[in-house]
Protein backbone atom coordinates (compact mmCIF):
# COMPACT_ATOMS: atom_id res chain seq x y z
CA UNK A 1 0.00 0.00 0.00
CA UNK A 2 1.43 3.28 -1.18
CA UNK A 3 0.97 6.13 1.30
CA UNK A 4 1.85 9.65 1.73
CA UNK A 5 3.48 11.75 4.62
CA UNK A 6 1.86 15.07 5.54
CA UNK A 7 3.55 17.44 7.76
CA UNK A 8 1.76 17.43 10.87
CA UNK A 9 -1.45 14.96 12.86
CA UNK A 10 -5.02 15.71 11.16
CA UNK A 11 -8.15 15.64 12.43
CA UNK A 12 -11.15 13.76 11.09
CA UNK A 13 -13.26 16.10 8.09
CA UNK A 14 -10.09 18.21 7.69
CA UNK A 15 -8.69 19.18 4.39
CA UNK A 16 -4.82 17.80 4.15
CA UNK A 17 -2.55 18.91 1.29
CA UNK A 18 -0.09 16.42 -0.68
CA UNK A 19 2.51 18.90 -2.20
CA UNK A 20 5.93 18.84 -4.66
CA UNK A 21 7.17 15.47 -6.04
CA UNK A 22 4.51 13.45 -3.97
CA UNK A 23 2.16 15.20 -5.62
CA UNK A 24 3.41 15.01 -9.22
CA UNK A 25 3.57 11.44 -8.04
CA UNK A 26 -0.42 11.07 -7.32
CA UNK A 27 -0.96 12.98 -10.51
CA UNK A 28 0.94 11.57 -13.01
CA UNK A 29 2.17 7.96 -12.26
CA UNK A 30 -0.72 6.57 -10.43
CA UNK A 31 -3.23 8.70 -12.62
CA UNK A 32 -5.52 8.73 -9.48
CA UNK A 33 -8.49 11.32 -9.54
CA UNK A 34 -11.00 12.80 -7.32
CA UNK A 35 -13.11 10.51 -5.43
CA UNK A 36 -10.11 7.84 -4.88
CA UNK A 37 -8.98 6.71 -1.42
CA UNK A 38 -5.64 7.50 -0.89
CA UNK A 39 -3.61 6.60 2.90
CA UNK A 40 -1.46 9.13 4.51
CA UNK A 41 0.98 9.35 7.40
CA UNK A 42 2.23 11.97 9.94
CA UNK A 43 5.96 10.30 11.13
CA UNK A 44 4.42 10.72 14.90
CA UNK A 45 2.35 7.56 14.96
CA UNK A 46 -0.69 8.24 13.22
CA UNK A 47 -2.05 6.59 9.58
CA UNK A 48 -4.81 8.53 7.62
CA UNK A 49 -7.31 7.06 5.36
CA UNK A 50 -8.31 10.09 3.14
CA UNK A 51 -10.29 10.84 0.01
CA UNK A 52 -8.84 12.83 -2.64
CA UNK A 53 -11.01 16.03 -3.19
CA UNK A 54 -8.96 18.51 -5.49
CA UNK A 55 -5.95 17.83 -7.90
CA UNK A 56 -4.24 20.67 -8.86
CA UNK A 57 -0.73 21.02 -10.73
CA UNK A 58 1.23 21.13 -7.39
CA UNK A 59 -1.00 19.99 -4.77
CA UNK A 60 -3.14 17.41 -3.63
CA UNK A 61 -6.24 18.25 -1.46
CA UNK A 62 -7.03 15.16 0.28
CA UNK A 63 -10.23 14.65 2.94
CA UNK A 64 -9.49 12.86 6.12
CA UNK A 65 -12.22 10.39 6.96
CA UNK A 66 -10.55 8.24 9.40
CA UNK A 67 -7.40 8.41 11.53
CA UNK A 68 -5.66 4.80 12.84
CA UNK A 69 -2.17 4.61 15.54
CA UNK A 70 0.15 2.69 14.21
CA UNK A 71 1.30 -0.14 16.07
CA UNK A 72 4.78 -0.43 15.99
CA UNK A 73 6.57 1.66 18.51
CA UNK A 74 7.40 -1.63 20.82
CA UNK A 75 8.41 -0.91 24.06
CA UNK A 76 12.25 -0.21 23.67
CA UNK A 77 13.93 2.95 22.27
CA UNK A 78 17.17 2.56 20.44
CA UNK A 79 19.64 4.77 20.31
CA UNK A 80 22.03 4.13 17.93
CA UNK A 81 25.53 6.22 18.51
CA UNK A 82 27.09 6.08 15.31
CA UNK A 83 30.91 7.10 14.57
CA UNK A 84 30.37 9.31 11.20
CA UNK A 85 31.56 7.04 8.14
CA UNK A 86 31.60 8.15 4.32
CA UNK A 87 28.54 9.62 3.04
CA UNK A 88 26.98 6.63 1.27
CA UNK A 89 27.04 4.41 3.91
CA UNK A 90 25.53 6.82 6.41
CA UNK A 91 22.62 7.17 4.30
CA UNK A 92 22.12 3.55 3.69
CA UNK A 93 22.25 3.00 7.16
CA UNK A 94 19.49 5.79 7.63
CA UNK A 95 17.21 3.93 5.75
CA UNK A 96 17.81 0.80 7.13
CA UNK A 97 17.42 1.65 10.10
CA UNK A 98 14.22 3.46 10.05
CA UNK A 99 12.75 -0.10 8.56
CA UNK A 100 14.23 -1.80 11.74
CA UNK A 101 12.48 1.07 14.29
CA UNK A 102 15.00 3.12 15.47
CA UNK A 103 14.02 5.39 18.26
CA UNK A 104 16.83 8.22 17.74
CA UNK A 105 19.62 8.04 15.17
CA UNK A 106 22.97 10.12 17.09
CA UNK A 107 25.90 10.68 14.42
CA UNK A 108 29.86 10.56 16.18
CA UNK A 109 32.51 12.06 15.66
CA UNK A 110 35.81 9.96 16.73
CA UNK A 111 39.21 9.46 16.18
CA UNK A 112 39.20 8.15 13.19
CA UNK A 113 35.78 9.39 11.98
CA UNK A 114 36.10 9.98 8.39
CA UNK A 115 34.42 12.61 6.94
CA UNK A 116 34.48 15.52 9.87
CA UNK A 117 31.65 17.91 7.95
CA UNK A 118 31.67 21.46 9.08
CA UNK A 119 28.81 22.98 9.47
CA UNK A 120 27.41 24.14 6.25
CA UNK A 121 27.36 20.19 5.11
CA UNK A 122 26.19 18.95 8.23
CA UNK A 123 22.77 20.88 7.37
CA UNK A 124 22.65 19.77 3.75
CA UNK A 125 23.32 15.92 5.06
CA UNK A 126 20.17 16.48 8.05
CA UNK A 127 17.62 17.16 5.12
CA UNK A 128 19.03 14.14 3.68
CA UNK A 129 18.58 11.78 6.10
CA UNK A 130 15.07 13.30 6.82
CA UNK A 131 14.57 12.66 3.02
CA UNK A 132 15.77 8.89 3.22
CA UNK A 133 13.83 8.37 6.72
CA UNK A 134 10.89 10.15 5.13
CA UNK A 135 10.68 7.38 1.76
CA UNK A 136 11.47 4.76 3.85
CA UNK A 137 8.67 5.13 6.40
CA UNK A 138 6.69 4.88 3.50
CA UNK A 139 7.89 1.78 1.95
CA UNK A 140 8.20 -0.19 5.08
CA UNK A 141 4.91 0.50 6.79
CA UNK A 142 5.99 1.72 9.94
CA UNK A 143 4.34 5.21 11.78
CA UNK A 144 7.17 7.12 13.60
CA UNK A 145 9.76 8.98 12.36
CA UNK A 146 13.34 8.72 13.88
CA UNK A 147 14.99 11.34 15.65
CA UNK A 148 17.99 12.76 13.79
CA UNK A 149 20.40 14.84 15.93
CA UNK A 150 22.68 16.73 15.41
CA UNK A 151 26.82 15.35 14.92
CA UNK A 152 28.33 14.92 18.51
CA UNK A 153 32.29 14.25 19.41
CA UNK A 154 32.77 10.91 21.22
CA UNK A 155 33.06 12.33 24.80
CA UNK A 156 29.15 14.10 24.40
CA UNK A 157 27.70 11.29 23.05
CA UNK A 158 29.06 9.41 26.07
CA UNK A 159 27.41 12.07 28.70
CA UNK A 160 24.62 11.23 26.67
CA UNK A 161 24.50 7.29 27.67
CA UNK A 162 23.40 8.63 31.01
CA UNK A 163 19.92 8.51 29.78
CA UNK A 164 19.58 4.96 28.75
CA UNK A 165 19.10 2.27 31.08
CA UNK A 166 21.68 0.73 29.04
CA UNK A 167 24.74 1.33 27.02
CA UNK A 168 26.44 -1.18 24.78
CA UNK A 169 30.06 -0.10 22.91
CA UNK A 170 30.95 -2.78 20.24
CA UNK A 171 34.05 -3.68 19.67
CA UNK A 172 35.94 -5.99 17.58
CA UNK A 173 38.54 -6.26 20.27
CA UNK A 174 35.76 -7.61 22.50
CA UNK A 175 36.09 -11.57 21.86
CA UNK A 176 32.52 -11.48 24.40
CA UNK A 177 29.91 -11.92 21.81
CA UNK A 178 26.33 -10.45 22.96
CA UNK A 179 24.25 -12.44 25.32
CA UNK A 180 21.22 -11.79 27.50
CA UNK A 181 20.98 -8.18 28.34
CA UNK A 182 21.69 -6.99 31.97
CA UNK A 183 18.72 -5.57 34.12
CA UNK A 184 16.43 -5.44 31.45
CA UNK A 185 13.74 -8.15 30.83
CA UNK A 186 11.71 -9.26 27.59
CA UNK A 187 8.53 -6.89 27.26
CA UNK A 188 9.64 -4.34 29.25
CA UNK A 189 9.85 -0.44 28.31
CA UNK A 190 13.65 0.49 28.19
CA UNK A 191 15.93 3.13 26.50
CA UNK A 192 18.93 1.27 25.15
CA UNK A 193 21.94 3.03 23.48
CA UNK A 194 24.62 0.85 21.23
CA UNK A 195 27.67 2.48 20.23
CA UNK A 196 29.46 1.67 16.90
CA UNK A 197 32.77 2.81 15.96
CA UNK A 198 33.93 3.77 12.69
CA UNK A 199 36.11 1.96 9.89
CA UNK A 200 39.23 1.11 11.74
CA UNK A 201 36.89 1.04 15.09
CA UNK A 202 37.32 2.57 18.35
CA UNK A 203 40.62 3.72 19.68
CA UNK A 204 42.32 1.97 22.89
CA UNK A 205 41.54 5.20 24.47
CA UNK A 206 37.71 5.72 24.01
CA UNK A 207 37.16 1.97 24.69
CA UNK A 208 38.59 2.41 27.66
CA UNK A 209 36.55 5.34 28.47
CA UNK A 210 33.37 4.39 27.59
CA UNK A 211 34.09 1.42 30.42
CA UNK A 212 35.17 3.83 32.86
CA UNK A 213 31.72 5.58 31.67
CA UNK A 214 29.74 2.55 32.70
CA UNK A 215 29.30 1.14 28.66
CA UNK A 216 28.94 -2.78 28.08
CA UNK A 217 31.31 -3.73 26.04
CA UNK A 218 30.60 -6.53 23.65
CA UNK A 219 31.53 -7.98 20.41
CA UNK A 220 29.92 -9.51 17.57
CA UNK A 221 31.17 -12.80 17.22
CA UNK A 222 34.56 -13.83 15.37
CA UNK A 223 33.31 -12.69 11.88
CA UNK A 224 35.43 -9.22 10.93
CA UNK A 225 31.78 -7.03 9.54
CA UNK A 226 32.04 -3.87 7.55
CA UNK A 227 31.09 -0.69 9.55
CA UNK A 228 27.99 -0.58 8.31
CA UNK A 229 27.48 -4.07 8.64
CA UNK A 230 28.12 -4.32 12.19
CA UNK A 231 25.53 -1.69 12.88
CA UNK A 232 22.91 -3.02 11.44
CA UNK A 233 23.76 -6.73 12.87
CA UNK A 234 24.31 -4.99 16.37
CA UNK A 235 20.80 -3.34 15.97
CA UNK A 236 18.83 -6.57 15.10
CA UNK A 237 20.30 -8.79 17.78
CA UNK A 238 19.55 -6.50 20.23
CA UNK A 239 16.19 -6.24 18.82
CA UNK A 240 15.59 -10.15 19.31
CA UNK A 241 16.94 -10.29 22.35
CA UNK A 242 14.38 -7.44 23.86
CA UNK A 243 11.69 -10.05 21.79
CA UNK A 244 10.87 -6.54 19.85
CA UNK A 245 12.20 -8.86 16.07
Amino acid sequence: MRRFFIQEKADIGTICHIEGPDAKHVKTVLRMNPGDEIWLFDGMGMEYRGIIRTIRPACVDVEIVSATACPDSGSVEITIAQAMLKDRKMDTLVRQLTELGIKRWLPVITHRSVPRPDSRRIKSRMERWRTIAQESLKQCGRGFFPELLLPVHFSEALSMSNDHDLSIIFTNKEERPLGPLPGINKGENAKVMLMLGPEGGFTDQEIALALEKGLTAAGLGPRILKADTATLAATAIVQHLLGEM
